[in-house]
Order: structure tokens, then C-alpha cells, then sequence
């Protein structure tokens, strides 16, 4: 048998060598589609501590401890949500406010338990589309509170809300709470006192009108230049600027620095991507940030802080930030639209429906 000439030497091994370039590239390509996951975890200080503790000297085991001391706390889901809950835990119940609602009064003749009030409650604090209250006057304190067990009352008032972003409080739902509020007063005894129908449905659709016009719901759409992203590497960046998860999977929010306040700012991409059964190897090409403008205090500089998230996210992440027409949204087009939101902090400050205020954030949703 004749040996191989050069040549066919040759042949075979270019032959391999471009047979190992398209594999190789095959993989390249491969690994650029998929989409850019979170960083691994590093093991913090305590737990390398604790996993080397039986090994290390008492010496070392105190400059752990110290290096634990310093170290930057890292992002958790479960000590997010507890912060989350912290953060945007409700309120005590609003008081009804005769700026938003119509009042009625509830005479009695004697004083009135809470465990009688709150046996005699409707079963639902709805009128039609429109929240139903009562409040009873501490006979103690002398102030208007909602009905409590061991606390007496001399008297009772029962509202539903003018307007809120369903619309104005029409005639239906006027009969609606004049039936709850004198089943209520019918039950402890009292005799309600009813204000026109007519002047508060009037009044119910000149506040709305003003709401209708004063609303601002904003956001933006950060979409991927090039490489997708997976959930996880959404919420680690989203994560590194203060961002925690929120209660609906694919949701994040920036908690509001005061308790009780609405968050600052919504992020949120697919739900589906982020429940999926192995949601990492799920592509991800848009996210949006959202700011529901009445509802935040206007002292959190809100859509200053939603500017600020969009471009870092955008510069960390490899893409643009566009409006809902797909076109890119400038530096000036921010400019402006801050410029108008300030005239509009103004306008809701003079009607006394601030935003972040109890009574903006009631009419406001």
C-alpha cells in the first residue's frame, strides 16, 4: 500500500481544521443567542466562615468576622419582601373627608358599643364602583374613627366616595349608599340625615372632571439592543438600584422611604417568562418602568428617580429606552415632560389632592 502524498496530508488537515472552526462557531453562535444571565452568587464572608470554621485558627476566624461586618449587604428575595411589606404596608383606614365624599349623619339617642356597629356593618364597603365608610364618634375622645370593639359612640356618619378613576358617583350608586347607610342606622337605632342627591352627584362630576383632566400615568420601554436577558439578570440590575421584588411574579418595585407610602416606581416584564420552568433560558427583550404620578409623594422626586433608573438600567443592559410608538426618548424629552409635571404638582396642591396625599391617592385610584 502506497503511503499518502503531501497533498492529500494537506487536504485532511485543512479539512479538519475547517471542520473545527464551524463546530466552534456553531457553539459561538449558540452561546451569543442565549440570553444574558445574572452573576453566580459569590459565597458570603459568613458562610465561607462557617463551611472553613473547623479549619481555621482563632486569629483568621476574627478577621472573618470583621470582614463580615463590612461587607455590602447582597440582594435577597426573602428579606426584599419583608421590606416590601414594611414599606408599602397600608395605612390605617382613611377618614372620610367631606372634600371627596358625600356625608351622611347618624343621629342617636343613646350611646352605641363598637360590637353593635360593627355587627350592624354592611358586608361589603362598596357603593357600586365607589368606596362605602362609616365612622363613629368616640364618646371618650370625641374623635371621628372607625367603629372598634370596647370603644363607645355618640354618634355615626356614613359616606361613599365622590369620584375615583371608575368615574363620578352617579344616581344608582347614590340609592346604593342611602340603602347601606339607613340599614346601618336602622340596625343601632339612629336616624340618618341624607344630603341631596342631585348636589352631590353634581358635585361628584365636577370632581371627576378635575381628576379626569390631572391624572398622569407615565412610563417607559427599555428594549434590548442586542442580546436578550433572562429574568434572573433583569432583577440582579434592577436589584443593584434598589428595586425588590414584588408581589406578582415579573413585578418589581422601588419602596417609598416613608411606611405606608405608595412605591415609588413599577417594573415589570413577562409574567409568563418570569413563572416558566426554567424561566433563565427565557428570553426577555423589553421591561417596562412605570410611575403612577398622583399616588407618590411629590418630595420622592419620583420621575427624577424613574429618568436616573431608565438610563442606568439601559447602560448596564445593553439597550435603548423608547415610548409606545418604538421612537428613542431623549434627555429633552425628559426635560420637558418633568417641566409639565411640576405645573401639575402645583394644580393638585391647590385643590388639596396632593399627590401621595390620603385624599389624592383615595380619589386617584
Amino acid at each position: 500500500m502506497t503511503s499518502m502524498s503531501t497533498l492529500q496530508i494537506s487536504l485532511a488537515v485543512v479539512g479538519g481544521l475547517v471542520l473545527a472552526g464551524v463546530v466552534a462557531h456553531s457553539a459561538w453562535s449558540s452561546r451569543r443567542s442565549l440570553p444574558k444571565q445574572a452573576t453566580p452568587k459569590v459565597p458570603s464572608v459568613q458562610e465561607a466562615a462557617q463551611n472553613d470554621g473547623n479549619n481555621q485558627s482563632p486569629s483568621q476566624a476574627e478577621g472573618l468576622d470583621e470582614l463580615a461586618n463590612r461587607q455590602e449587604p447582597s440582594f435577597d428575595t426573602d428579606s426584599a419582601l419583608s421590606s416590601l411589606a414594611k414599606l408599602t404596608a397600608p395605612e390605617k383606614k382613611p377618614g372620610l373627608d367631606i372634600l371627596i365624599d358625600a356625608m351622611a349623619t347618624v343621629v342617636l339617642e343613646s350611646v352605641v358599643s363598637g360590637e353593635a356597629a360593627l355587627a350592624a356593618m354592611p358586608s361589603t364597603s362598596r357603593a357600586g364602583s365607589k368606596p362605602f365608610g362609616v365612622e363613629g364618634l368616640s364618646a371618650a375622645t370625641g374623635e371621628w374613627e372607625f367603629p372598634a370593639a370596647g370603644h363607645r359612640y355618640s354618634a355615626f356618619q356614613c359616606g361613599v366616595q365622590l369620584a375615583n378613576r371608575t368615574g363620578a358617583l352617579n344616581q344608582i350608586e347614590y340609592s346604593e349608599f342611602v340603602m347601606k347607610a339607613q340599614a346601618f342606622a336602622d340596625a343601632i337605632g339612629g336616624e340618618p340625615e341624607f344630603p341631596e342627591m342631585l348636589d352631590e352627584v353634581a358635585r361628584a362630576r365636577e370632581l371627576d372632571q378635575f381628576a379626569s383632566g390631572h391624572d398622569a400615568q407615565l412610563s417607559f420601554t427599555l428594549r434590548a439592543i442586542h442580546t436578550a436577558w433572562s429574568p434572573g439578570y433583569v432583577q440582579q440590575s434592577a436589584a443593584m438600584l434598589g428595586f425588590v421584588a414584588g408581589l406578582i411574579p415579573g413585578r418589581m418595585v422601588l419602596p417609598a422611604s416613608q411606611p405606608g407610602q405608595a412605591p415609588i416606581l413599577g417594573l415589570a416584564f413577562d409574567t409568563q417568562a418570569a413563572m416558566a420552568e426554567d424561566p433563565e433560558q427565557t428570553a426577555l427583550r423589553e421591561l417596562t418602568l412605570s410611575l403612577d404620578v398622583p399616588q407618590v409623594l411629590r418630595s420622592e422626586q419620583p420621575f427624577a428617580r424613574m429618568c436616573e433608573a431608565a438610563i442606568a438600567l439601559a447602560a448596564n443592559m445593553d439597550g435603548v429606552i423608547i415610548d409606545d410608538n418604538g421612537n428613542l426618548i431623549r434627555p429633552e424629552a425628559m426635560e420637558a415632560i418633568h417641566a409639565d409635571l411640576e405645573h401639575l404638582y402645583d394644580l393638585l396642591d391647590g385643590r388639596d389632592l396632593s399627590a401621595g396625599s390620603v385624599l389624592g391617592r383615595r380619589v386617584f385610584s
